[in-house]
């Protein structure tokens, strides 16, 4: 649903309009002069504004660089019945988006732009929302989900980032461990120091040991100069430490000594020297079964996970499957300038059915395999990879039951309750939306008092 402003002296033209794109579910005001249309411009911000060329007060090509001054984000196509090379020039020298001839086929020139143009504002704004949802809670974009999952993690990063207490974060590989450690580091005090990581898992024990503490000249062969190590760059920040469960036991017990005593040693050095660093730690791993096969070691752990964070799966919060899928299109068609303006629902359907056993990293990288491959306007079911289509055919296509959600239900089954809160939550932020934050407009939406409305925004924290 988009805002137009339609602007024409010619009153049939004004009402053919307002009743056609009122149909199609817009937001229509009209003006019948440029005047009227520059008061309207003025008070209201449109996503498109059509408007005729001839006009009394003043031209078409006019009203359009007045409204590029005022509302330079809307979409302005100028129509018109007497079609001159000079007025198509100059349209398309002062920014019109679209040029449109007045006849029998007006309509069926107008509606498919301002479909397009519409999908196109819906996007963004559903980008907008998201981006503004997730600073408000994190601070920060890179973390996306507005699950009951997601937002008590996002709580928990608010509670622990001022504190310098050490943090584990544990989850499947692609969960997004690393964005999690950076976001406690810049909603911390410790923001403007280094944030500095490192993937225990890519090293061997030697190379660890000096990339972790640094060396002195002469130390080994190769070490030609004296080399601070990552504690010692992290000074005052924070040492994200990932893959911590692969590190081997003699790391381990070097690591125990510089969390006991916040010092460190460069090999082949005599002299320790003081480190402040906050320490968090990652692993795919079940840490507490390592201990239980003597594989990793108690007291670190202890050491370790002062304070411990779990992420979830993707499967376990699919409900953040659309507003990723929308981040990651957003992100990709910018980045490939391709024109792909969302996702075929069926396409959804299978990404959402899906299990994603690589978690967020797997969807990003599916997205962004779509948005390349995609040659039309939307991903497609055609256009995601084998695996989900025949994943989905082979769990949830063959049930023939007549209703999305319920073709969703997984073979474990579904928590009903919380799911039917999970709907109530997001139709009531959708009723928002586009209410543009009125509740009482947002109760009407919804068909219900506002007492009512009132009663289930405070349930869901709204």
């Amino acid at each position: 649903m988009a805002q137009l402003l339609i602007v024409d002296d010619e009153r049939s033209i004004c009402e053919l309009l307002e009743i056609t794109f009122r149909k199609e579910g817009h937001r229509v005001d009209i003006a019948a002069s440029g005047e009227a249309a520059k008061r309207r411009l003025e008070s209201q911000i449109y996503d498109i504004v059509i408007s005729d060329i001839r006009m009394p007060d003043m031209t078409g090509v006019e009203l359009l660089q007045y409204a590029k001054e005022v509302s330079p984000g809307s979409v302005f196509i100028l129509i018109t019945g007497v079609p001159t090379l000079g007025t198509a020039i100059d349209a398309v020298n002062f920014g019109a988006d679209r040029y449109v001839i007045k006849g029998d086929k007006l309509l069926d020139e107008l509606k498919p732009a301002v479909k397009q143009v519409a999908e196109n504002v819906k996007l963004k704004k559903e980008a907008g929302i998201l981006r503004r949802e997730i600073r408000r809670l994190t601070g920060l974009d890179h973390i996306i989900g507005t699950s009951p999952k997601m937002r008590a993690i996002f709580d928990l990063i608010q509670t622990i980032a001022p504190q310098s207490s050490r943090v584990l974060i544990t989850g499947e590989s692609g969960t997004g461990k690393e964005l999690v450690a950076r976001a406690i580091h810049e909603n911390s005090a410790r923001k403007d120091a280094p944030f500095i990581t490192i993937n225990c898992g890519a090293f061997p024990e030697t190379l660890l040991e000096s990339e972790l503490f640094g060396y002195t000249k002469g130390a080994f062969t190769g070490a030609n100069d004296n080399r601070a190590g990552l504690f010692q760059a992290a000074d005052g920040g924070t040492l994200f430490m990932d893959e911590i469960g692969n590190m081997s036991p003699t790391m381990q017990v070097k690591l125990y000594r510089v969390l006991q005593e916040g010092k460190v040693r460069p090999i082949g050095s005599t002299e320790e020297r003081d480190v402040d660093v906050r320490v968090i730690t990652a692993t795919n791993r079940d840490l507490e079964k390592e201990i239980a096969e003597g594989r990793f070691r108690e007291d670190l752990f202890y050491r370790l996970s002062v304070i411990p964070v779990h992420l979830p799966a993707l499967r376990e919060r699919r409900e953040d499957i659309p507003l990723l899928t929308r981040h990651f299109i957003e992100h990709f068609r910018g980045t490939t300038g391709k024109r792909i303006e969302g996702i075929e629902p069926k396409a959804m359907e299978r990404l959402e059915a899906y299990e994603w056993p690589g978690n967020v990293r797997e969807l990003e990288n599916t997205i962004e395999r779509a948005v390349a491959l995609e040659t039309g306007k939307k991903i497609s079911p055609e256009g995601l990879p084998e695996r989900i289509t025949m994943y989905y055919q082979n769990h949830f296509a063959e049930r023939q039951l007549p209703d999305r959600s319920l073709r969703l239900i997984p073979e474990g089954g579904i928590d009903l309750e919380k799911h039917v809160a999970e709907l109530e939550r997001a139709y009531l932020l959708g009723a928002l939306e586009c209410a543009g934050g009125v509740r009482t407009k947002a109760a009407q939406l919804l068909k219900m008092t506002y007492r009512s409305f009132r009663h289930y925004a405070k349930k869901y924290g709204i």
